[in-house]
């Protein structure tokens, strides 16, 4: 058994609150405004011993406006399938509605625990009205609850765990964290899906149809990692909502708990202004980056397409040039898994290390072949350098008058790193110390 709860129902009962506080962290936006989670969230939960994970789901509609209704309602279903244990969320607040009963009359079909949960339970008054939802004709009994204040919740996991088995959890916090990111509607959550072969993730042509960041464990082709959806990120004058400004929030938190994004870029526009800002965003958390140029298909080329077209990408990003560049397509799955694998590679070099001696012997014969010019008729003298002991690439050069070395000749050393070893799609950090 796999250990998975589902929480279900329809639109602005309190799921994604549950789900927080169920996995201990505010990962699924919440808002009054129903409707906002639209794809399956995944987080991962323990009680009494016993470790699970844990579904949020979007709400269940029938013959709605929503122009996701369908998708979102495909996202339910497959959350259900996949789940051990279903937790049927109703609306004390408002009691039962047409939705509630529709959706209970799919849940008695189906061959699994469910527990019918009514949400907003705050006060004796809505501890007894709740006793209506009885009536929705589940075998389950009925659990009152509080997802705010986690009134009630304790004694719906007691039950909840019954079902599971200890220690089969698989542990995936050691694992490279790839983090997909761009400007909306670039295909983020199509690329996802090319290369899980799932829908996983919901795609329209509309920007902004993904909202929380999604996590998927990949471990196809031999590989093992988790790879990271996110919301698009735009200029902070364009975003006028609340739930877009939590996932942009969302999207710049997952850019910095991640090892390397893969920054993907819509080829019909090139890069854009914002397209750079995020490149940057990333540069400044230090973390490995790729570009994939995704709708590649679209482009009508000569022999000389591409290469005019990498040249113009690598003079927007300088000068940090030293970064992998993938044309590809979600729609065709052409060069994905090529993105995949350099995104793996800029992983493998920023954890690289380097030996001392091997560095100092390298790097300062390049010094002393080009020191560092002199400032107001004194000279720098620098006798030794290492790699200091950080997440990303730092490197420590210790020499005289550390105050005289300017940003060109940290760009020199920097460059003679990249040289004489592999820092592709890293950035890297040179610190002038006191000797």
């Amino acid at each position: 058994m796999s250990n998975i709860i589902a929480i279900v129902g329809r639109p602005n009962v309190g799921k994604s609150t549950l789900f927080n506080r169920l996995i201990g962290t505010r990962k699924a936006i919440v808002n009054e405004e129903s409707g906002v989670t639209r794809d399956r969230n995944y987080g991962k939960s323990s009680w009494n011993g016993k470790e699970f994970s844990v579904i949020d789901t979007g709400g269940y509609v029938c013959n709605s406006d929503d122009i996701f209704e369908e998708e979102i309602n495909k996202q339910v279903m497959l959350a259900m399938d996949e789940a051990d244990v279903i937790v049927f969320m109703v609306d004390a607040e408002i009691g039962i509605t047409d939705l509630d009963q529709n959706f209970a009359q799919l849940l008695r079909n189906i061959d699994k625990p469910v527990y019918l949960t009514a949400n907003k339970v705050d006060n004796s008054t809505r501890l007894y009205e709740a006793q209506e939802f009885y009536r929705l004709g589940l075998k389950s009994d009925l659990f009152c609850i509080s997802s705010i204040t986690g009134s009630g919740t304790g004694e719906l996991l007691d039950e909840i765990v019954k079902h599971f088995k200890e220690d089969n959890m698989e542990d995936t916090d050691h694992l490279p964290r790839i983090t997909i990111v761009g400007r909306p509607n670039v295909g983020k959550s199509s690329t996802i899906n090319a290369l899980i072969g799932k829908e996983r993730n919901i795609v329209t042509d509309i920007a902004g149809t993904t909202r929380d960041s999604l996590h998927t464990h990949y471990t196809q082709f031999g590989h093992d990692f988790i790879l990271v959806d996110t919301a698009g990120v735009r200029k902070k004058a364009k975003v006028n909502e609340d739930v877009e400004f939590y996932s942009v929030m969302r999207s710049i938190r997952a850019i910095e708990e991640s090892d390397v994004c893969m920054l993907l870029l819509d080829a019909t526009r090139g890069m854009e202004a914002q397209d750079l800002n995020i490149f940057h965003l990333i540069e400044r958390n230090k973390k490995g980056v790729v570009i994939v140029v995704n709708k590649w298909d679209l482009i009508e080329k000569d022999n000389k397409t591409l290469i005019e077209y990498e040249k113009d990408l690598r003079n927007r990003i300088a000068p940090f040039k030293d970064v992998e560049i993938i044309f590809a397509s979600a729609l065709t799955k052409q060069r994905l898994l090529k993105a995949l694998e350099a995104a793996l590679r800029a992983y493998e070099n920023r954890q690289q290390k380097l030996k001392t001696s091997e560095f100092n012997r390298i790097m300062l014969e390049a010094i002393e072949n080009y020191p560092p010019p002199s400032m107001k008729g004194k000279y720098v003298r620098i006798k030794y350098a290492t790699q200091l002991p950080t997440l990303s690439p730092s490197f420590a050069f210790y020499c005289n008058l550390p105050q005289y070395v300017k940003e060109p000749y940290k760009r020199f050393l920097e460059n003679k790193i990249r040289e004489n070893w592999t820092f592709t799609g890293v950035p890297i950090q040179i610190f002038m110390r006191k000797k």
